[in-house]
């Protein structure tokens, strides 16, 4: 099974559509930003029939080394989770075989 890149993602686009390369290209690069800047404000971002990323604070917390096993503090920090959609979870899970 192979990784679809964002390459990947502007050739299928153009294939999909007929726009250009460029065109394509400038439409994934603002679509991305997009994406980017709402989860940079804290915000969550939904597409119905895909899922929802959100923003997660994490708190500070005790872990180990691994190498060392000495005892650190993780500091606290924000991550992004994504969540599939009720469509997509069942398309993905479907026993038919597709």
């Amino acid at each position: 099974m192979s990784t679809l890149t964002k390459s990947g993602i502007i050739d299928e686009i153009v294939l999909g559509t007929g726009l250009s390369r460029k065109e394509a290209s400038e439409a994934i690069e603002t679509f991305i930003d997009i994406i980017k800047g709402q989860l940079e404000e804290g915000r969550s971002v939904s597409i119905s029939g895909f899922g929802k990323w959100k923003v997660r604070a994490k708190n500070a917390r005790r872990g180990r080394n691994p190498q060392t096993g000495e005892e650190i503090i993780i500091t606290p920090r924000r991550v992004v989770t994504f969540s599939l959609s009720n469509v997509l979870r069942a398309r993905l899970t479907d026993t038919r075989g597709k």
